[in-house]
């Protein structure tokens, strides 16, 4: 069975036509399988009418409503949650991805293929989203050997045992690909039609892409270091201190040789501010290595 999971927010003008479209794909005999259609409404303000969720002879397209708006990963959380097919598509709702790909999803699934990422081929974004995904898949390739070329894209495909490794919450939805990379997952990507967006607005601006760096630089962290944290802080507060360390070395050796006088010299506080900083960021590297070390051993308990 296939489980459809489209998230939306105050798309009234693409929904309807999103939803006719997939299901006129679905019936045909590109795709032979049962498949369910699941709507997540993520607390939409404005008023529309789906009456393909109310024609009995289409009883797999279902609609669900968050009362307000709780973000696209809870949206997709709360579709996984009432959805039961064993391979499962993420697209959005706001007719830029083309419901003619899915067959392409389903032919890498029979494959052997456990996870599908698309590739938005001519993209129909402005210049800003397009740097900013350039630059976010140039930072995981180099730091994180990510396999993708388009980690962004919001058409997926994949086989609903693949979540037993993750958990939806926050924005971590923008770091699934990498997850199943990561934990040993046949990742593939094919490329897919990027239509232009004909109704509404986009709901990337400034904020999302402040917070899309963040993410970013959250998974940099999971990824790399999550077993082993002392590794990061270490290597921060290390470099502080040892820049703190020579500060007040220099101006020790400017005293005792020279005899320059230290009160006149604010670069001692700085010297000694860095030793401390160094010292407690290296101490927050023992203690994450410490909570790592436990939980390990409460679970094989």
């Amino acid at each position: 069975m296939i489980s459809i999971i489209i998230p939306f927010h105050n798309e009234k003008e693409n929904i309807p036509v999103l939803a006719e479209q997939l299901v006129d794909i679905l019936k045909t005999t590109a795709v032979k399988e049962k498949w369910e259609i699941i709507l997540v409404d993520d607390g939409s303000t404005e008023n529309y009418k789906l009456q393909i969720t109310n024609d009995k002879s289409n009883p797999n397209v279902k609609i669900f409503k968050h009362k307000k708006r709780l973000g696209k990963g809870a949206a997709l959380k709360t579709g996984i949650e009432n959805s039961q097919g064993d391979v499962v598509v993420f697209m959005d709702g706001d007719l830029q991805d083309d419901p003619e790909d899915l067959p392409k999803f389903l032919e890498k699934i029979n494959e052997g293929f456990d996870f599908i990422n698309g590739i938005r081929e001519k993209r129909q974004d402005n210049l800003i989203v397009k740097f900013y995904s350039k630059i976010v898949a140039w930072f995981l390739k180099s730091f994180l050997s990510s396999p993708y070329t388009d980690i962004n894209c919001g058409y997926k495909a994949f086989k609903r045992d693949v979540l037993k490794d993750f958990i939806f919450y926050g924005n971590n939805f923008r770091f699934f690909p990498l997850a199943m990379f990561y934990n040993g997952y046949k990742v593939t990507e094919i490329s897919i039609k990027n239509n232009e967006r004909k109704f509404g607005k986009s709901k990337f601006g400034p904020s999302k892409l402040f917070t899309g760096l963040l993410d970013t630089l959250t998974a940099y962290f999971l990824f790399k270091f999550s077993e082993k944290p002392l590794h990061f802080f270490g290597t921060i507060g290390g470099i502080t201190f040892l820049i703190g360390f020579l500060i007040s070395l220099y101006l020790t050796i400017e005293r005792l040789f020279f005899g320059v006088l230290l009160v006149t010299r604010p670069l001692l506080w700085l010297g000694i501010l860095l030793i401390i900083i160094g010292i407690q960021v290296m101490m927050t590297g023992i203690i994450g290595e410490l909570i790592v070390y436990l939980s390990k051993k409460n679970s094989k308990s």
